[in-house]
């Protein structure tokens, strides 16, 4: 495959510029604001000018702002420095001026100012689904409400039914907003707590007296939102105080939670919670065993001790005599209690301790067995990179082939492609797919599913694609019965080949569509439709326990980034732990197959059409 090697010293140079300019920043003791933090604060003036009930044109401009900075691959500081920034469609003249005191000075004296005309807490408003700008200004000009415990009284009082642009439906809609964000307070998604976790662990890997080291807790286990990031370390304990000195001080502990000679806890700048456990190395496989978990797997481990009169805890496992048996990992741990090795993400007290003592547990699909991507975007539609340049990232994970699915033609949102578009873009594909010798485009197309079930496009259009994704983006609010019957029909369309994002679920944002999944799954077997596991880490969709019921049923998967641009190819990974979470093995999986495999999986299916 012939990519230009230009490409790769244009990236480097990129990323010296990056960091000589944080070099730069950190020498005049300024923290420079990042690109996420930029954009949050340009979102929060747009609402804070709402909320004064400031010219709509002006709060407007921020959100503009901000919308704009997320399409852009580039660091703000690069656009700064560059001065492409000033020539950017739609960030005028103050905007601008805005931009650059952020990322020359680290803070915004106009963004404070603001802020404090208004509680802290109102933020916390607008993640209720449904509540923008403008009703969080009706809410708090009529009842004053500038928290979530003031808005849930007031719609349990019926307060809020009567205001203008509410009613009963939406009251309810709010009270079930608040539930949810309550249930998931303090959570974090898993793409933003690895980030940490990695930082944390490689600066702590670094230290000298530092012997062996994982991350634990339920990012181990491969959860898709966390509350915080466990982290367990073997040392000396003579070096304890020192380490925990060390890691305290690091750049990215903003705040000390605790800080003991054994554990320490500490807070980001973005609210979450790193926790450093320092052990022996002879203690080492037990504490890692045990704060992986779960609670009801190490319960589950405790009752199995039970049964050969040992005791199991935290530091060790002992006889009955007050020794304790020596493990060298974990491994051997489970060896002790005549099971085979329990891979972190099965750990949840799900059956996975009875397959271990019968040998029966499935060989887990792993990254490496992943060989192409198939729902991807591009310029065509609502994508920031080319065919080109979203093979080439492709083609660097490794990966023996893409899937380019754009969005179908209702989708006007996305720039969406009618048949006539999706001919010229088979031309292109045909034409790059002739310069390869060992990679492969395949053309595909993101069809919508529309609210009576039928596909966005006629048949004779999708019969001339390698394969069809089929989603419902539209009409989310639906009853079981409602939703079950729309997929079910989309289903039964002879081109449908993988139905995306199953559940329409946003994490931390959306619970999704209510469905009969016994029906979608036993549906999806028999007329050999796969269901996707979308692993953008805010969407992370299949849950993990209807992944394993997929799996039951005989359902082929899918997992795929749902990639809009080139860095979102590699989410494919988080995938895999969801995967894994579910129980599947590389032969369930649609894209563990090579190329020449899933090019006749794709003409079987078209023949059986």
């Amino acid at each position: 495959m012939s990519f230009i090697p230009l490409l790769f010293n244009l990236t480097e140079v990129k990323v010296g510029i990056a960091r000589l300019q944080a070099i730069i920043s950190f020498h005049r003791n300024i923290l420079p604001m990042d690109k996420k933090e930029i954009i949050n604060t340009l979102e929060r003036i747009a609402i804070l000018l709402e909320l004064k009930g400031e010219n709509p044109f002006k709060s407007r401009a921020y959100t503009n702002g901000a919308r704009i900075l997320k399409t852009r691959e580039e660091n703000v500081a690069e656009l700064v420095q560059s001065g492409e920034l000033a020539k950017i469609k739609g960030i005028g003249k103050a905007l601008v001026e805005k931009i650059t005191t952020m990322v020359e000075t680290g803070s915004l004296a106009y963004y404070e100012k603001l802020r404090a005309e208004f509680p802290e807490t109102m933020f916390d408003l607008l993640r209720i689904p449904g509540l923008g700008g403008k009703k969080i200004k009706v809410l708090y000009d009529t009842f004053g409400i500038t928290s979530l415990p003031e808005l849930e009284i007031a719609c349990k009082r019926n307060r809020i039914a009567g205001l203008p642009g509410f009613g009963l439906k939406t009251q309810e809609k709010i009270l079930q907003g608040i539930d949810f964000v309550n249930k998931h307070l303090g959570q974090h998604h898993i793409h933003l707590a690895k980030a940490v976790a990695e930082q944390f662990s490689k600066a702590l890997a670094d230290h000298p007296d530092i012997q062996r080291l994982d991350i634990t807790g339920s990012l181990r286990r491969a959860k898709e939102v966390v509350k915080d990031v466990d982290i367990v370390a073997a040392a000396d304990p003579k070096s304890h105080p020192e380490i925990m000195q060390f890691f305290i001080d690091l750049e990215m502990s903003k705040t000390v939670v605790a800080h003991g000679k054994t554990k320490s806890s500490v807070m980001t700048k973005d609210g979450l919670q790193v926790d450093l456990r320092l052990v022996s190395e002879q203690a080492y496989p037990f504490v890692l065993h045990h704060f992986t978990g779960s609670k009801e797997h190490n319960t589950a481990m405790r009752r199995e001790a039970k049964k050969y009169d040992l005791k199991m805890n935290e530091y060790g496992i002992f006889r009955q005599d007050g020794s304790s048996l020596q493990c060298a990992d974990e491994k051997e741990i489970f060896a002790a209690f005549d099971m085979a090795y329990i891979a972190p993400e099965l750990r949840e007290d799900r059956g996975e301790i009875e397959a271990a003592q019968k040998n029966e547990l499935p060989e887990l699909i792993a990254d490496s067995d992943l060989h192409g991507i198939l729902h991807n975007h591009s310029t065509w539609s609502d994508g920031l990179n080319s065919i080109t340049e979203m093979a080439q990232a492709c083609h660097d994970l490794n990966m023996q082939y893409l899937g380019i699915a754009d969005h179908s033609q209702v989708a006007v949102y996305a720039n969406g492609l009618n048949a006539q578009r999706l001919q010229q873009q088979a031309e292109e594909i045909a034409a790059l797919n002739a310069g390869f010798s060992d990679f492969r485009i395949f053309h595909g197309v993101e069809c919508d599913i529309l609210p009576d079930g039928r596909l966005d496009l006629p048949d004779e259009v999708l019969a001339l694609l390698d394969y069809v994704v089929i989603s419902v983006h539209s009409k989310l609010e639906m009853s079981e019965i409602e939703a079950t019957d729309r997929l079910l029909k989309a289903m039964q369309n002879p081109y449908a080949t993988i139905l995306g994002h199953p559940s329409g679920r946003i994490l931390l944002g959306r619970k999704g569509y209510p469905l009969n999944y016994h029906e979608i799954f036993t549906a999806a077997a028999e007329l050999g439709v796969a269901i996707e596991i979308n692993t953008n880490p805010y969407r992370l969709d299949l849950d993990w326990r209807l992944i394993r019921q997929a799996k039951e049923a005989g359902v082929k998967m899918a997992i795929n980034p749902d990639a809009h641009k080139t860095d979102g190819l590699a989410d494919i990974f988080f995938g895999v732990g969801l995967a894994r979470k579910g129980w599947l093995s590389k032969n369930e999986v649609l894209n563990s197959m090579t190329t020449q495999e899933i090019e006749l999986y794709f003409k079987k299916k078209r023949k059986k059409r």
